[in-house]
């Protein structure tokens, strides 16, 4: 590329920057100006579930608050992989007598 080129390219990509910082700065005024700024929702509060069960686990982050609630006849995914297992090999914990 010569010179020439790049100047011209500099001068390109800055219009299309400022066109799009204008953009944003109209959009947010337009959107300031008819008041429908003013009518995003708020956050809503939630209602958590009881935090004296056992049976929730709640994880929070500076960002994300999770909140796991297990059934109560739960049985975890290896649990039930090594019941099945143990039939075929006739182990202890097979169920079988």
């Amino acid at each position: 590329m010569t010179l020439k080129n790049v100047k011209n390219w500099h001068k390109g990509l800055s219009a299309v920057y400022a066109l799009g910082v204008w953009t944003m700065i109209v959009s947010y005024g337009y959107y300031r100006y008819t008041g429908r700024l003013d009518d995003l929702p708020s956050q809503i509060e939630e209602e958590s579930p009881d935090k004296t069960n056992p049976k929730n686990v709640f994880h929070q982050t500076a960002h994300t608050k999770t909140i796991i609630i297990y059934k109560n006849d739960f049985v975890p995914y290896t649990t039930r992989i090594y019941n099945f297992v143990q039939s075929f090999i006739g182990g202890p914990g097979s169920g079988d007598s």
